[in-house]
């Protein structure tokens, strides 16, 4: 009977300057290649791959790195080699990467423009595959005080009251709000949902006294202010 024959290396078999946690140590993470970062995060490979065969088949699969590290878990799971413990190793890694991009308790950045809304939150919603309403919580000078997540799903005028909108604002003694939400398709046009729903806010916060500054729409690292485009 013929031995099977194995036509990658393990991760052992390689010479130890070339493994991607010797490379790691020696010259920093920052020269490892996404491959090497997603193999020292799986830590092992399969019977038929090494880690590092399997990290390339994993980005191979879904097209880049972007499409792997934003699949979900039984999506991962489709890949031959890949069972639920690695998918569920780089899922959280990635969770534990976008929470690290937004802001730390106690930190105040500054927003100035857009730009800087865009920023602050572009890393953790561009690859959402549902819509998310943030509300920026701003105190006079413009300081960011809090973000909130308002609402998840189809930004609609009947599902977000300005209640649950302005309540956020109020019990951190915002003196101004920012809204921003993201489109999954990857285009910011503001859509007549949107429109509506800032129309309908803006007059809200008149009333109390919280002025809605703008509202950020959110693409693949592409962004509207509708406040730039005269709709607050």
């Amino acid at each position: 009977m013929l031995e099977s024959i194995r036509y990658t290396c393990t991760i052992h078999e390689m010479p130890s300057d070339e493994r991607p946690r010797e490379r790691l140590l020696r010259l920093g993470p920052g020269a490892c290649t996404s491959s090497e970062l997603l193999a020292i995060l799986m830590r092992t490979g399969s019977s038929e791959r090494s880690a590092l065969g399997l990290a390339d088949e994993l980005i191979r699969h879904f097209g880049g790195l972007r499409g792997a590290v934003t699949a979900g878990i039984e999506e991962m799971k489709q890949v031959k080699g890949i069972g639920e413990v690695k998918a569920i190793e780089i899922s959280a890694a990635v969770e534990l990467g976008k929470r690290l991009a937004i802001i730390s308790e106690g930190d105040k950045p500054s927003i100035q423009s857009p730009r800087d809304v865009a920023n602050l939150l572009m890393p953790e919603l561009r690859d959402e595959r549902r819509e998310h309403l943030k509300g920026l919580m701003l105190d006079t000078k413009n300081r960011v005080i809090k973000v909130a997540t308002i609402s998840t799903g189809t930004l609609d005028s009947s599902l977000v009251h300005p209640r649950e909108v302005f309540r956020e604002a109020i019990v951190a003694n915002a003196a101004a709000l920012i809204l921003a939400h993201n489109h999954p398709s990857g285009d910011p046009s503001p859509s007549d949902a949107d429109r509506r729903v800032t129309t309908r806010l803006a007059a809200v916060g008149k009333e109390i006294g919280i002025e809605l500054l703008d509202h950020i729409i959110l693409g693949h690292n592409i962004f509207v202010s509708m406040k730039e485009k005269g709709m607050v």
